[in-house]
């Protein structure tokens, strides 16, 4: 299948020569390591809370980090306030984001939150969208930018980084590695992302209900499945969100 445009997407460019040891000290993932090929990571507040997700790609003489669009500003804005006198420029590097299924042409990059998320490129041809992106992240539990993935409000653990390879617990600080930390090293979340089974269906952000008791929130549905963030000690039984029916199997 050949690759279509992700047309919601940026590619900004970080050079310079401090350019590997700067983003180190801010995202949650190290792009240092030998052969990593494309990386998922975050970058959050100094409180823990999220406010990108992107994937980063080291070359020889820059890192492309692709985000989506309407956060890139702010992320620029971002960077370039953490930058100081560091040797590092960011700048768009006009890139097209391209992005498909099946076999990877040269150039391409397995997306690493999940296999069957396909491949990522830079610079390559593509065409319009055919594929359901949304179904495949709902079948994989993987949350989007802007909607199960709030900036100043999500934590990076609970949205099921750990499981989407974009955290690593080993890499040392980064700004919000403590409550990182923190919550990696509590016996289990008590809330969290998860996969829910829904009959009908409900507007993006609507609240799930146990009875008259708030349990959580409903966001991206397909094929009768879809993404919850759920208080996971009360989520039991028949729940509702507006006129949809939503189940929880937490095996």
């Amino acid at each position: 299948m050949p690759g279509e445009r992700a047309e919601d997407r940026m590619v900004l460019r970080i050079g310079g020569a401090d350019r590997e040891k700067f983003l180190h000290g801010l995202v949650t993932r190290d792009l240092r390591a030998p052969g990593a090929g494309l990386t998922y990571a975050a970058m959050l507040t100094p409180q823990g809370k999220y406010l990108a997700d992107f994937f980063l790609l080291n070359r020889d003489e820059d890192v492309l980090l692709d985000v989506k669009a309407d956060l890139a500003p702010k992320l620029a804005q971002r960077l370039t306030m953490y930058k100081l006198r560091a040797d590092v420029t960011i700048e768009d590097s006009g890139l097209p984001v391209v992005r498909g299924l099946g076999a990877a042409p040269e150039g391409a990059f397995a997306d690493p939150r999940d296999p069957s998320m396909g491949w990522r490129g830079y610079g390559l041809e593509g065409g319009a969208p055919e594929v359901d992106w949304d179904a495949l992240r709902v079948a994989a539990c993987i949350p989007e930018t802007g909607i199960e993935l709030i900036p100043d409000d999500s934590y990076i653990l609970e949205a099921g980084f750990d499981r989407l390879s974009g955290v690593d617990h080993r890499k040392g600080c980064y700004v919000g590695q403590e409550v990182t930390a923190r919550m990696k090293h509590k016996t289990e979340l008590r809330k969290g992302l998860a996969r829910v089974s829904v009959e009908g269906a409900a507007p993006v952000g609507t609240e799930i209900l146990s009875g008259d008791r708030a349990v959580g929130t409903l966001y991206t549905q397909a094929g009768g499945a879809g993404l919850a963030y759920l208080r996971f000690d009360r989520a039991s039984g028949e729940m509702t969100a507006g006129d949809a029916k939503v189940t929880w199997d937490p095996a």
